[in-house]
Order: C-alpha cells, then structure tokens, then sequence
C-alpha cells in the first residue's frame, strides 16, 4: 500500500471516529457566537446579511473548536469551560414579588436580598448534596442516593427518601405541608 493510501485511510478512521461517537456536547462556543450573530443589531436584514459571510468562517471555526477540544473536556470533565456561568449575576423575581441578585458560584449560588441579606445554596462534589448556608449556619438541604434515582432529606432530626419521579413530588409535596417534617431550627 502506498503512504499516500495509508494517509488517507488514517484520515477518514480519524474523521469517522470524531462524527460517529456518541460525544455530542453542547456546542456553547457554536451557539454563544450564532445568539451574538443574531443580535448583533436591531435590524435583522443586517444581521442575516453579515451572517452570510461570517458563519461560513468564523461559525466552522466555533463547530470544529466545539467539535475537537470543548466537547472533548466536556465529555470528561462535565463542565464545559465556555457554557460556565461562573461569576456572572442575574436579578430574579421571587415568588414574595422582590427582586433577588442571584450570582452563580463555582459550587452553587449567592441569592442577595434587596436588604442586603444574602443566602448560599452550595453543592458539595464529594456528598453529591445541596446545603443552605446562611450568617455562618451551613445545613444540608438533601443528598442524592447512589442509585441516583432518589434523594435524602433529613429535617428535625428525621430522614426521608423521594424518588425522582411524580410519586416522589406527590410525597414530598403531602410532606412539606407536615410543619414537623421541614421546619428547620
């Protein structure tokens, strides 16, 4: 076989064995650059204009970095480093009707009250757990089970298990409306 047929051979086993995984990702650097895209101005004509001349390069520059090295980390790290929301603040509408500044954490979020208290909803990697934390008190808000089909609450003392499905909503709802069970001292 000749070194050129062999070059070729290589090439398409590499190529085929990046389109036929089952590595999908999450594209963020692909679909951050095509939401600026669209945005870009008021004016959607221009914006479709200019999408024609740089989507075919600067859009198969983001696929193929997406494609090749983003989805890669993804895929072995669970996080994709462009998809991270880390740092940035959003304002959200609680149910009380107030607004909350909500800053996104490297293990959870910052909730900030208009009156400048502030609460902390941390996932702890190695627990698989969420917790609140709040002046100094930390307390875990629920684990999840290894079969990862059901979480652990424990409150006042007790523990419960819910499923991760309707029953389990049903049960924790029925539950939540017992004071005992979820009112945390």
């Amino acid at each position: 076989m000749k070194k050129f047929n062999v070059l070729k051979v290589t090439v398409c086993l590499l190529i085929g064995s990046f389109m036929f995984s089952s590595c999908i990702g999450s594209f963020s650097l692909f679909n951050k650059y095509a939401s600026w895209q669209k945005d870009m101005t008021n004016n959607k004509f221009i914006n479709a204009i200019v999408g024609f001349f740089l989507m075919p390069i600067v859009g198969g520059i983001t696929l193929f970095v997406d494609a090749v090295v983003l989805n890669t980390i993804e895929f072995w790290t669970g996080d994709n480093p462009v998809a991270s929301n880390v740092g940035k603040t959003q304002n959200v509408m609680g149910s009380d009707g107030v607004l909350y500044a909500v800053k996104t954490l490297r293990n959870g979020y910052e909730i900030k009250s208009p009156t400048g208290e502030i609460v902390y909803f941390l996932y702890d990697k190695k627990n698989d757990s969420w917790s609140v934390s709040q002046n100094g008190v930390t307390k875990e808000i629920f684990r999840f089970n290894e079969d990862h089909k059901s979480i652990k609450v424990t409150a006042n003392g007790e523990t419960r298990d819910f499923a991760l499905n309707e029953q389990g909503v049903q049960e924790a709802m029925i539950a939540s409306q017992n004071d005992r069970f979820f009112a945390f001292n």
